[in-house]
């Protein structure tokens, strides 16, 4: 693996490295760590690159690591910039034939994201998002759950998401990660809803199966000075019928990452919440509620794709990292089965692809043109 941003000044690099390590399977052998050369060299030496595969611009590291014998490039890139540092480096990297992970939202817009869908299908090449709460093994027992049906017919899904990180102008009192994340130069033209609603909209059609058609939304700058915003509720209609609430908050005072979904079929539902996230509560028209939890003891009740993506017994709480390290770690499996010539599971192949970072483009286009419009519904479409 190369890595693209991430150095000692930031944060979510060191999340992708740690998750990488979980398993054993990736090794990161180079990386333009960041922006400013002095940072990128001292990064590079911090996590013991070699000295010729520390990088201080991202496209010298790609037509450099081009340039190897295949058995001593690196196989694939992690860019994990901020958004509007997305696009360049994925779209050359995959012009060189490298495959590609990359941070959410994708790009910086639809238009971009799509140029990047079709570069990887041109060139064959796998380009993975990291939408992490997918990665979950009781989210992925969820999923199972609705696509065998056991539930009937799909009719209505609640998603939220509350952070109250940004209640007050951070951005102005030295907070990087605010700074850049409320820049409209940075970030985009959304906000909260860009930064989590998108994760909250991926979960709710993940989990479902299902795909959102039209949206109703209402966005709002809570925060005085703020130029993006930082509250929001969708309202949701789905390709069955199905109706839903999506909520999006960063600025619920004194909530960390309070991620929860609700989606109920027509004989009962699941509840799942992220600060609890070893346990799927299944809730059932005519029986009494049942907590389905990950883990050993209840492996033969859980799905295979909740199975291969558990790594301790019951009682031992896997989260945050973990459900990261699943992405990596399914991502993996994909390219070395490509790379041997062989098969990959199912299991192995449930990671988001590029065709959810282009919904995920098209969800925030849709909630900031609905939200401004005096429209009622707005139709999404990609």
């Amino acid at each position: 693996m190369g890595m693209i941003g991430g150095g000692l000044d930031a944060f979510i690099g060191a999340i992708h490295r740690m998750a990488v390590g979980i398993d054993g399977m990736i090794e990161l052998s180079c990386g333009a760590l960041s922006a400013h050369p002095e940072t990128a060299i001292a990064s590079g030496k911090h996590l013991l690159l070699p000295p010729d595969r520390i990088y201080t611009d991202y496209r010298v590291m790609i037509e450099r690591e081009a340039q190897l014998p295949e058995g001593e490039r690196m196989d694939f890139v992690t860019i994990v910039t901020p958004n509007f540092v997305h696009f360049a480096p994925a779209m050359m990297a995959l012009e060189h034939g490298f495959h590609v992970v990359v941070e959410k939202p994708m790009t910086f817009t639809l238009e971009e994201a799509k140029q990047l869908e079709q570069k990887a299908r041109e060139k064959n090449l796998l380009l993975c998002l990291t939408h992490t709460y997918s990665g979950y093994p009781m989210v992925k027992q969820a999923r199972a759950m609705f696509r065998e049906g056991v539930f009937g017919k799909i009719r209505k899904v609640w998603v939220e998401y509350p952070q109250g990180w940004l209640s007050k102008l951070s951005e102005r009192e030295g907070n990087a990660q605010a700074a850049w994340r409320t820049d409209p130069g940075k970030s985009g033209k959304a906000g909260c809803m860009g930064d989590i609603g998108t994760h909250a909209a991926h979960l709710a059609e993940y989990i479902s199966g299902l795909q959102i058609t039209h949206l109703c939304a209402d966005l709002q700058i809570m925060v005085p000075g703020r130029a993006l915003d930082d509250d929001g509720n969708v309202l949701l209609r789905f390709n069955n019928g199905a109706t839903g609430v999506l909520m999006a908050s960063q600025v619920a005072a004194g909530e960390e990452n309070a991620l929860k979904i609700r989606v109920y079929g027509e004989k009962g539902g699941i509840e799942w919440a992220q600060q609890e996230p070893n346990t799927l509560i299944v809730k059932w028209l005519d029986q009494p509620t049942q907590l389905l939890r990950a883990g050993g003891n209840f492996g033969d009740r859980l799905s295979s794709f909740a199975v291969k993506n558990c790594r301790t017994p019951a009682g031992h709480p896997e989260g945050y990292l973990e459900a990261f390290a699943n992405i990596y770690k399914n991502f993996a499996l994909t390219l070395t089965a490509r790379l041997t010539g062989t098969e990959p599971s199912a299991e192995a192949m449930d990671f988001p692809t590029a065709s959810d970072g282009v919904r995920g483009m098209a969800f925030i286009d849709h909630v900031v043109a609905s939200s401004s419009s005096e429209q009622k519904w707005t139709p999404f479409q990609l």
